[in-house]
């Protein structure tokens, strides 16, 4: 089972670097997590590394900005990586004829790449940042055009592999959403970010950097909330977790407003998951 800990600094001393996942942990869209910034700044001044690893389809300045005016503070990391980083690379290898699905926020994710912005039935491949209005829409709103897409084997490249994500107090479908929707109907995606290697490879050379030196990966903490993204893909990169159980899946396990221990464990059972340490909120 998972061991419960109370705050940060009862493991940091284990570690040399800290992948945090970003959007869940350290704000929910709307609002920063306070607590959250204090303890990864109190790692830092310890000596331990930090690397915010996000599936933000945003390149990592636009993402930094972000985080400024959301509140969360430029002391609780060293380096970002977002999943839109490592998405370019997908798309500069990808067909030149590209239909972009997504809010016009995320256009710069296309910059000095070598691709078009073409009308859905000429693309040959669908860059997909999210939802062109993700409050109100949701996958089906495009079957036909990615049925369409699905017959002509254009693949969709997938810039922020997040099924959902929590904004202030409301669940809102992601980019991921999109591509798992998409694969039902037979069509192939191409995807960098969490739970996959590229981004995680990327951040490992970004600790590196920040650490100035080799990283060992035994030595290495990830932080998440996301089962399908955070959990997932620390495990299969072979690396410690910490568990934030008062992000998207807190419905599963919540009881009186609290997290059952026991629900919360017989969950991750289910989920074939084990991280190494859980808490509600990082703090």
């Amino acid at each position: 089972m998972a061991e419960r800990i109370s705050t940060l600094s009862d493991v940091t001393e284990r570690y040399d670097v800290i992948l945090c996942d970003v959007w869940g942990v350290l704000h929910n869209g709307i609002d920063a997590f306070p607590a959250a910034s204090e303890v990864l700044t109190a790692a830092r001044a310890a000596g331990v590394s930090v690397v915010l690893i996000t599936n933000s389809p945003r390149r990592s300045q636009d993402v930094i900005n972000q985080l400024r005016m959301i509140g969360v503070a430029d002391t609780a990391y060293d380096k970002i990586v977002t999943s839109g980083d490592v998405t370019r690379t997908l798309i500069a290898a990808g067909p030149k004829k590209i239909f972009f699905l997504g809010p016009d926020r995320d256009l710069n994710l296309l910059d000095d790449l070598d691709v078009v912005r073409v009308p859905a039935e000429e693309a040959e491949a669908i860059v997909c940042t999210g939802f062109f209005d993700d409050e109100t829409e949701v996958p089906e709103d495009y079957h036909d055009m990615l049925v369409a897409f699905a017959a002509r084997k254009a693949p969709l490249i997938c810039a922020n592999p997040d099924l959902v994500v929590e904004r202030g107090h409301r669940i809102i479908p992601c980019a991921g959403a999109v591509a798992a929707y998409y694969e039902q109907l037979g069509g192939a995606t191409r995807i960098a970010g969490k739970p996959h290697s590229p981004i995680y490879e990327a951040s490992l050379v970004a600790a590196a950097e920040a650490h100035k030196g080799p990283v060992d990966k035994r030595r290495v903490l990830a932080i998440g909330d996301g089962m399908p993204t955070d959990v997932r893909g620390a495990l299969d990169a072979g690396l410690d977790l910490l568990y934030i159980s008062g992000g998207i899946h807190a419905a599963e396990y919540t009881v009186n407003g609290k997290p059952d221990e026991a629900i919360l464990n017989a969950w991750l059972k289910r989920e074939n998951a084990a991280p190494n340490y859980w808490m509600q909120r990082l703090a």
